[in-house]
């Protein structure tokens, strides 16, 4: 106990006295504190702050535009971004890939490839763009709600207007469910639902939950169309400031912060289909993915005629190393 007390004071000296330089490194992203996305910016901040003797002191703030903060990352106004590669795509295209309805098979195929080659040389297309793809972490499956009726089969989609990401891939499939896509910043999503804007949106479980969405939306029908991957992105100049020890102790830090998220996302899962349904969410499990992919099938050539299939291929076929 002794010398813990001393340790600590000792540290605290040093950090008192002016050769004791703290930098200062913020994390936007775009949930409560109590979320996901919460959990991986809370480990990263433990892990790296303890690993540097508090010589780095890690902000963690809530931003709902992404766009905004991806921008601000680039610039180097804020030094790093956690949340959806959604809007990703619109500074990486090569992201994008990642976003075709119905490519992953279930939670162990998404984590995999990314853990992968696959996942390693997509991070790589970040550099010529301006920021450091770090390590991707984890939204979840998405699945939709909406305010007007239960929807069981693609027909019942119809009509309806889905707010969606600033996301082309997303966009097109929606449109040949014959829904209205109508795009805009998650920071908007809330207001745009409760005046009508929109009748849906779509997004994973914890953020349905973390949002308490459940307070605008009625009917909740677990779709799964698409895989969200999350992920950490930085501002090279400041990663290129840091020592290669200090590089170190940042990229072990977001590797412990990628699994404190993909694990919040597991246990979101686990229970957040109930609570929303306590929460009075009408929620429709048996759903008919085959239905889905064949009304989305005229427009896959389409959506994947502009993206990388030899790439798409590459992931479909991914299987565990046995």
């Amino acid at each position: 106990m002794l010398r813990r007390t001393l340790a600590a004071a000792g540290l605290a000296a040093m950090m008192a006295s002016p050769a004791f330089a703290q930098t200062q490194l913020t994390i936007q992203h775009p949930l409560p504190l109590n979320s996901h996305y919460g959990a991986g910016a809370s480990a990263l901040k433990e892990a790296f702050e303890r690993a540097t003797n508090g010589r780095y002191r890690v902000n963690i703030q809530r931003n709902d535009n992404e766009r905004e903060v991806i921008e601000s990352v680039q610039i180097g106004t804020a030094e790093c971004y956690l949340g959806s590669t959604g809007p990703v795509g619109n500074f990486v295209p090569e992201v994008r890939n990642l976003d075709v309805p119905f490519l992953f098979r279930d939670y162990p195929h998404a984590r995999g490839v990314l853990d992968s080659e696959i996942g390693q040389q997509l991070l790589s297309r970040f550099q010529p763009r301006g920021l450091v793809g770090v390590a991707w972490m984890e939204n979840g499956f998405r699945h939709l709600t909406n305010s007007r009726r239960e929807v069981n089969t693609p027909t019942d989609m119809r009509g309806l207007k889905v707010r969606t990401m600033e996301n082309q891939v997303h966009m097109r499939a929606f449109s040949a469910l014959g829904v209205l896509p109508t795009p805009m910043a998650f920071s908007e999503l809330v207001p745009a639902l409760q005046q009508g804007t929109v009748d849906g949106q779509e997004n994973p479980i914890p953020v349905i939950v973390a949002n308490n969405l459940n307070q605008v939306q009625r009917f909740l029908t677990l779709t799964g169309h698409v895989y969200s991957p999350g992920v950490l992105i930085c501002n090279p100049a400041f990663l290129a400031r840091m020592s290669a020890a200090d590089r170190n102790a940042f990229n072990e830090a977001a590797r412990q912060a990628a699994r404190a998220n993909r694990d919040r996302v597991s246990a979101d899962e686990a229970s957040g289909v109930e609570e929303l349904r306590r929460r009075g969410m009408t929620v429709v499990t048996q759903v008919d993915n085959a239905a889905f992919q064949q009304a989305l099938a005229p427009s896959a050539g389409q959506i994947e005629q502009q993206l990388d299939r030899a790439l798409l291929q590459r992931i479909r076929s991914w299987r565990p190393a046995q």
